[in-house]
């Protein structure tokens, strides 16, 4: 567990809406921080690895409360600067029954990680400290400044031998009209360096253009992985596939492209306490599993059994421990422990 992970990411607030309530019944919302990179630092250090944020907030009392919260996760903050004066910000409206979850982003291409260059980071010195980068798709669609300090931090990354950990997480609303023709070369150009991937066939049909025939979300998986897998030289590739019942009941199964194989992990049924941050447990259960050289059918596993754990846990920041997703894949689910 000697492992420095760090990931460059973006800390947001969370506006939760309490209740199940819509933002236009309340009058009164819970605030939380996080970020897909607060996510995945935040579960490593409860599995006990040695973790960092690389990024940017307010210098003003919001910022310095954001530091404080991470930092009670067990994430490293010295590697986050204090420029500008915006926090990135969503809205959380909880679902309940049919009625699906609603996000609502504010201030969020302005926020002070999204406006600050590379070069203000001391990134040299950062990756001489650290064995694992993870970086999220998300940060591509803010500007193109941000796709620069990506594009330069992953190359600096791989000429230091640090593992490059990408999750493609393309969001359409983001990257607006012709979203998956502009994402292309910059995920191109990221997938070239990345050691783990975390994709869809979505991602590699639309944002690759790599065609397929098939029907089914599993056939045209694999399909579709073999040749991203070979045409970028990725040696790992990973995802999960969502059957939604209602908004409360899903069913999850994982997939792992390893050695040219691809590993289904069993189907978990998962009653939804807190969906956000999920697909963040799945990514850190990969992580953790090649890290531990764990055999490609145990990753998947442990893997989609974190993320159906993630599930159960409100906030987006899932904290459990490795030993609790062991008790979820050998179904020990007790009444009350003692």
């Amino acid at each position: 567990m000697n492992k420095h992970i760090a990931a460059y990411g973006e800390i947001m607030m969370r506006l939760t809406v309490p209740d199940n309530m819509l933002l236009r019944q309340a009058d009164t919302l819970n605030y939380s921080f996080t970020g897909t990179g607060v996510n995945v630092t935040g579960l490593l250090s409860q599995f006990g690895y040695q973790t960092s944020l690389i990024s940017s907030v307010p210098d003003n009392s919001i910022g310095t409360t954001s530091i404080s919260a991470i930092r009670r996760l067990g994430i490293n903050s010295d590697y986050i600067l204090k420029r500008h004066n915006n926090l990135g910000m969503y809205f959380l409206e909880e679902g309940y029954g049919n009625r699906p979850s609603n996000v609502t982003y504010t201030n969020r291409k302005e926020s002070s990680f999204n406006t600050v260059e590379l070069s203000q980071y001391k990134i040299d010195n950062i990756l001489e400290d650290i064995d694992v980068l993870h970086i999220c798709g998300i940060s591509l669609a803010m500007n193109e400044m941000m796709r620069q300090n990506i594009l330069e931090l992953v190359k600096a990354a791989k000429q230091n031998n640090v593992l490059v950990v990408f999750d493609c997480n393309f969001r359409p609303s983001l990257w607006g009209d012709n979203g998956n023709e502009k994402a292309k070369p910059y995920y191109e150009t990221i997938l070239q360096e990345a050691d783990i991937v975390l994709m869809n066939e979505k991602d590699a049909i639309y944002t690759l253009g790599i065609g397929s025939d098939k029907e089914t979300k599993e056939e045209q998986l694999e399909e579709v992985l073999p040749i991203v897998s070979k045409k970028y030289n990725i040696p790992i590739i990973a995802g999960t596939k969502r059957i939604i019942k209602d908004n409360s009941h899903n069913v999850l199964k994982g997939y792992l492209f390893k050695n040219n194989k691809i590993y289904y992990s069993k189907n978990y049924e998962v009653t939804i306490l807190d969906r956000i941050g999920t697909g963040d447990a799945y990514t850190c259960g990969i992580i953790h599993g090649e890290l531990s050289d764990m055999k490609p059918q145990e990753i998947v596993e442990f893997s989609t059994a974190s993320c159906s754990f993630a599930h159960t846990i409100s906030g987006d920041t899932p904290l459990f421990s490795a030993d609790d997703i062991i008790k979820v894949m050998s179904n020990e689910i007790n009444d009350i422990e003692r």
